[in-house]
């Protein structure tokens, strides 16, 4: 039994799949109707009006309904698309049992334990028929797939065939039954449309179940007798063939499958039962051990089971449907009925190769599991899963042409898997003895390994002379001749490995994910598929296609993948050339389908860099859509999706992106919202191209970044027209900023006695000296002068600086255009000609006609007879212009900045900024999995994602400095000018001067190993020296640091877990000692702690420290005989002389007077560790929770709290593992 789906819950009494998607209804003995998607393991929806328990359900064919019916005696029709029940059908007088719609008409029939058969019509909500004859409860009904036949099985003993012909006569020709009289009570004794055809008796006791064959005239029942019947009828009779023994229990149901000759049963004994129905004996057996089996169903179109038991529900097949094949070159070599046939790719031909012996072992999967070929000396390794794993290895005549249909002699053996290892070798894996086994084609022993893991399951060909030994959780590349691990990879469960032609790469493939890695296990990418991975073949290009249940997608080696096609059937891919996917379905027919490529081959050029191809698919084919957009923008190639878009908000986004001022330009224009042109002044203050800002500043009305765009660029004209613009809007700051930047003194005055703040007035007239302005005001405040102690000795005037240049726009750096700019130009030349000038021309080159001001849109809103306008100067526009505007021509643009359109292409291009790299800091995120290095890089929310994953981290206050450091020790910075940001540089790991061009792999990290045991050193010395408090600071700082550490070999990992285990041990010792200093009043709890203090695990000189402070309190307190044991363990450890007399002298003295005389809870001869929260013991065996991110023990109830030793791990909780290399 091959499990793909299993669910638990209540009891499930009815079970029914949908006949095209991949769900299954079931109704459980709760009343709820759960309907799941099997392939996704999800629960999509759940049904709740019934009272009571719901036995049957059933999925109708074609239309989205299902029908149930329970307990409450009601059947209800359900829409799953409006997700409620559309009507109900009462008639039935006690529990209903089934329920099953017919396959052509729209009936529904019913089985109750009121002892009839009711068939509905769930289109006119009417009963047809009640099938009247069972003398007890109906169990089961259903109908003929074909035939207008009905079968039901009863607790009667019998199972009953009917008749519904007159029924189909009846509905399909009603204008016959007019002239029929109707018989009264039909309703209530049954009518004569349906008739009893069969009765089959033979079973002992009540039949629980009984169902057509769904193309032979055959009829299978299970009974509570634990006999399953098979019968046989044909026009005038039926009778029984033979009986099923087996069960031990009622049989709950059974089933024909559809398309094998077996029959599948269930029963309340816990098992399944498969029967071969020529031989008419047992094959297989599936048991639980304690669930009962209710009900089977079977997909009508897909090779899948279900069956519903005490605590759920579980989806299956009975055995793999997946091919044995092999790819060498241009052939197919696979496995077909008894046949190892071959297929010619390029010609497409198949042909039968030799003829292979069955397994004699009956029952599922004894077919062929894998297939391995050998082009050297034309023999094929076959595995199957016969006799618990065993392989038959063929030599292949050169010459097929003779009697295909004789056997071939194979040489056997028994080996989990066997795969070719050179051209006359082979490894089989024996798991029984655990070894691989080398032999040559004459099926003898070479050579015998240890394979490299305990729990290798399988090997696969890894190239001549080497394996790949899968274990549960990663995959080991191992040597045959050295007997060595070459390099290891951890993964999740293989199942298939896939090699690229070259050998080069390796695509390892799992049930949710392909991991792909290098030819030494180097890991490349980790793509995760929610539904489950199928097969996989690499192309000529590197590119890996592989197949899901329902899709075939691809997967670059940067991660990338996508889906090229959907499927309508699973297949498994066998070779993949050009746009061509060669293909074996589940009936091992070789298919060839179409493939687009152009999306995957697109993305391949760019990651390549090869951008002529990137150019031709541009130009060439039908690129578009949201995905690739997104796609440009996230590997940095805006520049690219700006030629995809014409959409005027996107393409905005996407020029602002790669710093296309012009084009961005454009778009806004079209756009035409505040928000825009807020954003695109931002970008082109940022380029320094300050006429745009002005431009957009003008157009978003921000009058106050106007004026300072004014001041820093020195137009000293229209920061006065400024001010003139904030007089007409009535803006009282807004003039006295425009008068503070002119330095216009008076104005100033003007200002503060017009908003009536005449003592302030006064004071700036006379600290600038404007005695009649003083005089002036002093008369407005009626000879009331402001005291002030302001000295006029050298008044100066407060001036705003002279910019440095006043050239129309910036510097902007120069660059030359990249190449898809370059190429883009001659084709968006007429797409951005509608920005030119800023909008000032016409995209023909006409002139704009302004009249006064703007546009009725763009006024700005200011207090005028006609238009609110800007003051002219005089001369400045038409002296006949009673309205004043902003004239266009106030910009002055340089020629360099005009758009001409006819130039677009030419060599007076313009050049734009560049678009801005990616940081060092950025690469390394992305690159790196460890926790230290992302701290490096500043991704400090990447880092404490993997330490929560990895070691159960939630308290990230404490490694906030810590990771700060690390962050800053690999970042050098460089003062720059008086003004500007100081330069931020990378440190990388191994830089030289010969690689300083190229960006640093990996961060420097500040701390290493070897700086990490230097602290040890110290902290042993501290605790030498009795400084307690001072050494657990450094023991701690130690555990901090472990977490973030990076290590580049296998041995130093191994270092680092001693460190960390060093680490906790002394920094629980100290929390001990220290504790115990606590307790001075408390003699007992004092010797407590000191008897704990001796069982951490320290270096020999503290250990002689802690039993010769232990041997001392215990024997002050008098309890000699455990002073007596501290003696003995501090003999065992060789100490000093003056040590070892004085411990000798208190051992006498504790045996002259042996006892103690304070009960203490420690016990010496029962193992324990200590409970870093309670300083308690915890005895071996008693229930005890670790601190995941340092190993510190505790008792269980401290579960969910924050380790109080390194204050990082919640205790208890589930992680990974350190992973630091």
């Amino acid at each position: 039994m091959l499990t793909k789906f299993e669910t638990k819950s209540n009891r499930v009494k009815g079970l029914s799949f949908h006949p095209k998607r991949p769900w299954i209804l079931a109704s459980l003995h709760s009343g709820v109707i759960q309907l799941w998607d099997y392939r996704m393991g999800t629960l999509i929806d759940r049904f709740d009006e019934h009272d009571g328990p719901v036995r049957g359900v059933f999925f109708h064919s074609s239309q989205p309904l299902f029908v149930s019916g329970g307990d409450d005696y009601k059947i209800k029709v359900w829409n799953y698309k409006l997700r409620r029940c559309l009507f109900t059908l009462l008639g039935h007088l006690d529990y209903i049992r089934t329920v099953q719609f017919h396959q052509e008409y729209p009936w529904i029939v019913s089985a109750s334990d009121d002892q009839t058969i009711r068939i509905w019509n769930w289109q006119s909500r009417t009963c047809l028929s009640v099938l009247t004859g069972h003398n007890h409860y109906v169990m089961c009904a259903s109908f003929h797939i074909k035939d207008d036949l009905v079968v039901s099985a009863s607790l009667d003993q019998t199972v009953r065939v009917w008749d519904i012909s007159g029924l189909r006569k009846k509905t399909v020709s009603p204008a016959d039954e007019i002239l029929r009289i109707p018989q009264m009570n039909s309703d209530l004794f049954g009518g004569g449309d349906a008739v009893v055809k069969y009765v089959l008796e033979g079973h002992d006791r009540g039949v629980n179940w009984a169902a057509f064959h769904p193309s032979l005239p055959l009829i299978v029942s299970g009974a509570d007798d634990r006999q399953v019947k098979l019968w046989r009828m044909n026009d005038t009779k039926a009778w029984e063939v033979d009986t099923l023994r087996g069960h031990v229990n009622n049989v709950s149901c059974v089933m024909f499958h559809a398309r094998q000759d077996i029959i599948v049963s269930n029963s309340e004994d816990k098992s399944i039962r498969v029967w071969d129905m020529s031989k008419r004996t047992g094959v297989q057996t599936f048991r639980r051990e304690h669930d009962r089996f209710w009900i089977l169903s079977a997909h009508p179109e897909v090779n899948l089971l279900a069956a519903g038991h005490d605590s759920g529900m579980i989806v299956f097949k009975l055995e793999r449907e997946r091919p044995a094949y092999y790819t060498q070159g241009g052939t197919l070599y696979y496995v077909k009925d008894r046949y190892l046939r071959t297929y010619d790719f390029a010609g497409q031909r198949d042909n039968p190769l030799i003829s292979i012996r069955r397994a004699a072992a009956t029952g599922a999967n004894q077919g062929a599991r894998s297939l391995q070929y050998n082009p050297a000396e034309n023999a094929v390794l076959i595995n199957t899963d016969a006799e618990g794993g065993s392989y038959e290895l063929y030599l292949v005549p050169k010459d097929t042409s003779g009697n295909r249909s004789e056997s071939q002699e194979s040489k056997r053996g028994i080996g989990t898997s066997a795969v070719f290892l050179a051209r006359n070798r082979f490894a089989v894996l024996d798991k029984a003895s655990h070894q691989i086994v080398i032999k040559n084609l004459r099926n003898e022993v070479t050579k015998k390994c240890t394979p490299p893991c305990a729990s290798t399951d399988a090997v696969f060909y890894a190239g001549t002379g080497s394996l790949l030994c899968r274990s549960e959780d990663k995959v080991v590349l191992f040597d045959v001749q050295q007997r060595t691990a070459i390099a290891e990879l951890s993964t999740p469960f293989v199942k298939y490995v896939v090699w690229s032609p070259d050998m080069s790469q390796v695509a390892l493939l799992s049930k949710h994910a392909i991991i792909v890695a290098g030819k030494r296990l180097q890991h490349l990418c980790t793509v995760h598929e929610t539904i489950r991975v199928k097969s996989g073949a690499w192309d000529e290009n590197g590119v890996f296609i592989y197949t899901t249940l329902n899709h075939i997608k691809y997967c670059l080696m940067n991660g990338d993948s996508g889906i090229i096609r959907t499927l309508d059937v699973p297949v498994y891919i066998t070779k993949v050339t050009g746009n061509q996917v060669y293909c074996l379905d589940r009936d091992g027919k070789n298919r060839m389908i179409q493939i687009d490529t152009t999306e995957y081959m697109f993305k391949l050029a760019l990651i390549q860099r090869k951008y002529d191809q990137v150019l031709s698919f541009i130009r060439g084919s039908g690129l578009c859509g949201q995905s690739i957009i997104a796609y440009l923008q996230q590997k940095g190639f805006p520049e690219v999706a700006l030629h995809f878009v014409r959409e005027g908000r996107t393409r905005f986004n996407l020029a602002v992106e790669c710093g296309n001022i012009d084009v961005a330009l454009t778009s806004a224009q079209e756009i035409d919202d505040k928000e825009t042109w807020y954003r695109l002044g931002v970008e082109a203050l940022r380029q320094g191209n300050h006429q745009i800002v002005e431009f957009a500043y003008q157009k978003t009305k921000n009058f106050e970044r106007l004026s300072f765009l004014y001041l820093i660029t020195g137009n000293i004209e229209k920061l006065g027209k400024m001010m003139k613009i904030a007089e007409m809007r009535s803006d009282i700051m807004g003039r006295f900023h425009n008068a503070l930047y002119l330095g216009d003194v008076k104005e100033r005055v003007k200002i503060l006695e017009e908003a009536g703040q005449l003592p302030l007035a006064y004071v700036t007239a006379k600290t600038h000296g404007l005695e009649e302005d003083m005089a002036r005001i002093v008369d407005k405040l009626d000879g009331n002068e402001p005291s002030s102690e302001i000295t006029t000795d050298e008044p100066r005037l407060l001036e705003p600086p002279a910019p440095i240049l006043k050239e129309d726009n910036w510097p902007l750096l120069t660059v030359t255009k990249g190449f898809f700019e370059g190429s883009f130009a001659q084709g968006d030349a007429g797409a951005g000609a509608g920005g030119a000038g800023f909008g000032m021309e016409e995209a023909d080159g006409g002139d704009v006609e302004l009249e006064g001001g703007w546009a009725d849109d763009d006024d700005l809103g200011l207090p005028g007879e006609e238009a609110a306008g800007v003051p002219v100067e005089p001369g400045e526009g038409d002296e006949d212009d009673d309205e004043g505007g902003w004239e266009m021509e106030d910009l002055e643009l340089p020629p360099d900045t005009e758009l001409d359109v006819g130039a677009a292409g030419g060599k007076d291009d313009f050049f734009v900024a560049p678009t801005p790299g990616v940081p060092c800091s950025q690469r390394w995120a992305q690159k790196s999995r460890l926790a230290g290095e992302q701290a490096a890089a500043g991704a400090f929310d990447n880092a404490m994602r993997l330490l929560h994953r990895q070691l159960g981290v939630v308290n990230f206050a404490p490694l906030k400095p810590y990771m700060l450091d690390i962050c800053n020790g690999s970042h050098g910075i460089l003062p720059g000018l008086a003004g500007l940001e100081p330069v931020t540089t990378p440190f990388g790991q191994t830089w030289t001067a010969e690689d300083a061009v190229a960006p640093p792999a990996a961060p420097a990290m500040l701390n290493t190993l070897s700086s990490l045991e230097d602290q040890l050193k110290d902290a042993y010395k501290l605790t030498t020296a009795g400084k307690f408090t001072e050494a657990l600071k450094v023991f701690t700082s130690l555990l901090l640091l472990i977490p973030l550490l990076v290590v580049h070999a296998r041995k130093e990992m191994d270092d680092v877990k001693e460190l960390l285990t060093i680490a906790r041990e002394y920094a629980n010792a100290l929390r001990i000692e220290i504790k115990r200093k606590e307790f001075k009043d408390d003699a007992i709890r004092q010797a407590e702690l000191a008897a704990y203090f001796t069982h951490c695990n320290l270096q020999p000189t503290h250990l002689v420290l802690s039993l010769r402070s232990a041997m001392s309190i215990f024997f002050k307190l008098k309890n000699f005989d455990t002073a007596a044991v501290f003696c003995r363990r501090l003999l065992e450890l060789q100490p000093a002389p003056a040590v070892a007399t004085k411990a000798k002298q208190v051992l006498a003295a504790c045996e002259k007077s042996p006892g103690d005389a304070h009960p203490v809870q420690y016990d010496s001869r029962n193992p324990f560790v200590v409970c870093a929260k309670t300083f308690q013991p915890i005895y071996r065996g008693t229930k005890h929770v670790q601190c995941p991110a340092c190993g510190s023990h505790y008792i269980a109830e401290a579960k969910g709290e924050i380790c109080e030793v390194c204050g990082l791990g919640q205790i208890g909780r589930d992680a990974s593992g350190m992973f630091l290399d």
